[in-house]
């Protein structure tokens, strides 16, 4: 059976890379996005979306099912977005329609791009959502929830001031930080890695064993993991 994967978010910090990944993996890659990724290789289908709130009748009208793994990294700040509203919006409604309209169309593989701190119960407003948005995805009943919290991502974020201002800051203290921190700050490009290793980990094991596909699984796979395992070895 040939895989296919569909993503959105595929034009952001981390989904660019991704996509990149994923094109070397998949038989058919699907990217649903406002506007093209910069390189489309042949086994490519983009749909362009000006309007994400059409999104769950866009997915109704593509070919996916069983065979396919979703992937999101659609998510922006509460600065770029305007409100808490259109943040929540976007960080939550629109990843979780999503994944429905998925759902629906029998995908039993879900991977999410969500963040370090990510508690419905939290504080702050960014956190809260991904937290929301995280316990929402789990009570879908996906085979596979496959949730990723990065720290704070290393790569040049387009209109995103304070965050890489804070990259310019972290990298003058760099050297100190110990590797092995929780939260020290992950390359964008390291993250995609291990959203596109887990998916293949997944896919391998399921391909050898006989595992009942019934079983609902959700993950977290956290910063600290994902830099063990994009470790380059000396």
């Amino acid at each position: 059976m040939k895989r296919k994967a569909i993503v959105i978010g595929a034009t952001g910090l981390v989904g660019k890379l991704l996509v990149s990944q994923l094109s070397l993996m998949y038989d058919s890659l699907i990217v649903v996005a406002r506007k093209p990724p910069k390189h489309l290789s042949a086994q490519m289908q983009f749909y362009q979306l000006g309007d994400f709130n059409n999104l769950e009748d866009t997915i109704s009208n593509i070919a996916i099912g069983p065979d396919t793994d979703a992937f999101s990294c659609l998510g922006t700040t509460k600065k770029q977005a305007g409100s808490e509203e259109a943040f929540k919006k976007i960080d939550y409604d629109h990843n979780l329609n999503f994944a429905k309209a998925c759902y629906k169309k029998g995908v039993q593989r879900f991977f999410i791009l969500s963040s370090l701190g990510a508690d419905p119960k939290s504080r702050f407003f960014y956190n809260q959502v991904k937290g929301e948005l995280e316990a929402s995805l789990a009570q879908l009943g996906f085979t596979e929830l496959v949730i990723f919290q990065p720290s704070l991502l290393l790569g040049k974020h387009k209109g995103r001031l304070l965050e890489n201002t804070a990259q310019k800051a972290y990298r003058l203290i760099a050297p100190i930080v110990p590797k092995s921190l929780r939260a020290r700050p992950i390359e964008a490009e390291r993250v995609a890695a291990a959203m596109a290793l887990t998916a293949q980990n997944i896919y391998e094991r399921h391909k050898v064993s006989a595992i009942d596909n019934s079983t609902k699984n959700v993950s977290i796979i956290d910063n600290k993991l994902m830099l063990a395992m994009t470790q380059l070895k000396s």
